[in-house]
């Protein structure tokens, strides 16, 4: 079940939020925990198992690593690493054995079976989450969660499950079992729930078929081959924000208060801003479960570029098990590290629509690494891209491209921080109520009528 379809908007969450508001504080936490396993069941039935182990044993690691932290330094090290272990094992039998088998097959002597495994919903991002729980109980950064129902409930929350943002447990430690729903936080949570559906259905789903339909079609026109990779550009991203925004605006629905996880990237002027705008929580993740305790900056230039490439060779890898999705993330490792030894002094003195087109160039190339598992492929496309001999496109291309001009200028002008700006200036006019439902209510119902009318609804983050 996703958010953005017609069960989610019309039967799930309407029955979940009267149930949620209508029974006590105290049991609150007991049903959404079966409403959170419900929801999962639905499109991962078998594996709701995987996602309960995980959940006990993180729950017990978590338990005994609070009571050795201070008694016992070096057995409750040896469950922080334990717990690890299991976490980064379960990440690697379902989402990394096929691949593994394939690339040791390239040695002359090896013919391995290669197992086909189906990937579970949100493994990527709970296991992450469930790992930060024991380093922050260790670190003393977050009180340890005795309640199972409770910590069951932070694991399964529906909001952020399949595809995050990923939320670290010391982030809403105190909103687990303290938390006090109220009618402006509800309200603001409609708000930006209604707007990422508005960003995933009107938007990024009109890129995703622009993109699909020029990559069927019209491949062999560079023009046609830029336009296509610029739509995917605004599809990622409205699809993947769109998702954040709705996740952010149920957990307000619910009492819960989730970090931004995107920033409006495409207005960064160097690929280091890019990525303290671009998945948020990812970033921060890395940062202080993997960058900081190798050292950071910290041991000299030397270890700095190997922490660096560490770092960005695991957020590629992250991403799927394919040498598109580790090249991707050794490319902008090598950006950032290159920003950060001296091009990000030249680029601040450039004006800014100059380091603007910098960014915004090597970030869609680099989303035709992101996109092309086959290599080959990649490199065809690419081809095409830069071909500009054949720059010009046919009477039916653009035709086609005619069609899509709107909704491009709408995305591009939606990627810009214009409607937080105008936000911003009339949120205290006494008449903004009035606009703001109504704007609400509009995008609601177009969503609605899009869903009903098309089938054409993917979520590319969905199997992450």
């Amino acid at each position: 079940m996703v958010f953005s379809s017609l069960i989610f908007l019309f039967l799930y969450l309407p029955i979940v939020l009267l149930i949620y508001y209508c029974i006590s504080y105290k049991y609150r936490n007991l049903f959404l925990f079966a409403a959170n396993l419900f929801f999962y069941a639905w499109g991962e039935p078998v594996f709701v198992l995987l996602m309960l182990f995980s959940t006990v044993s993180d729950y017990i690691h978590g338990y005994f690593i609070g009571k050795y932290r201070e008694t016992n330094k070096k057995k409750a090290k040896i469950l922080v690493i334990s717990a690890v272990i299991i976490n980064i094992g379960l990440l690697a039998v379902f989402k990394y054995t096929g691949f593994l088998c394939e690339t040791l097959n390239y040695l002359p002597f090896l013919n391995l079976p290669v197992p086909s495994i189906p990937l579970p919903l949100g493994i990527s991002f709970y296991t992450f989450q469930t790992m930060s729980y024991s380093v922050d109980v260790y670190r003393g950064d977050a009180p340890v969660q005795k309640n199972i129902i409770s910590f069951g409930t932070y694991v399964s929350l529906f909001p952020q499950l399949i595809a995050g943002p990923i939320v670290r447990y010391k982030d809403v430690a105190d909103q687990i079992d303290n938390r006090r729903e109220n009618l402006d936080d509800f309200t603001k949570g409609v708000r930006k729930f209604i707007a990422g559906l508005g960003k995933k259905v009107l938007i990024a789903n009109q890129m995703g078929f622009l993109w699909d339909s020029i990559r069927a079609n019209y491949t062999n026109s560079s023009l046609m081959s830029w336009i296509g990779i610029i739509a995917y550009s605004f599809q990622i991203y409205f699809d993947f924000s769109g998702y954040s925004d709705m996740a952010c605006g149920l957990g307000n629905m619910l009492g819960f208060e989730f970090l931004k996880n995107f920033n409006y990237p495409y207005i960064s002027r160097n690929i280091s801003e890019f990525w303290r705008r671009w998945h948020i929580s990812l970033g921060t993740w890395f940062r202080e479960y993997v960058y900081i305790p190798l050292g950071g900056n910290r041991k000299g230039k030397a270890r700095l570029l190997l922490n660096t490439f560490i770092v960005w060779f695991l957020t590629g890898f992250w991403h799927g098990a394919s040498w598109n999705f580790i090249l991707w993330g050794l490319y902008f490792g090598v950006i950032i590290v290159i920003e950060k030894f001296f091009l990000l002094k030249i680029l601040d003195k450039l004006p800014k629509f100059i380091s603007h087109i910098y960014a915004v160039f090597l970030i869609i190339f680099g989303w035709v690494i992101f996109y092309f598992e086959d290599l080959s492929e990649m490199g065809r496309f690419i081809t095409s891209m830069f071909n500009f001999s054949s720059f010009s496109a046919n009477n039916d291309a653009l035709t086609f491209l005619l069609s899509y001009i709107p909704i491009l200028v709408i995305a591009l002008a939606a990627s810009l921080p214009l409607g937080s700006m105008l936000y911003e200036k009339i949120k205290n006019n006494k008449y903004y109520w009035i606009a703001d439902t109504l704007l609400c209510t509009i995008i609601l119902i177009l969503c609605s009528a899009s869903l009903v009318s098309e089938g054409y609804n993917p979520f590319l983050y969905l199997r992450f």
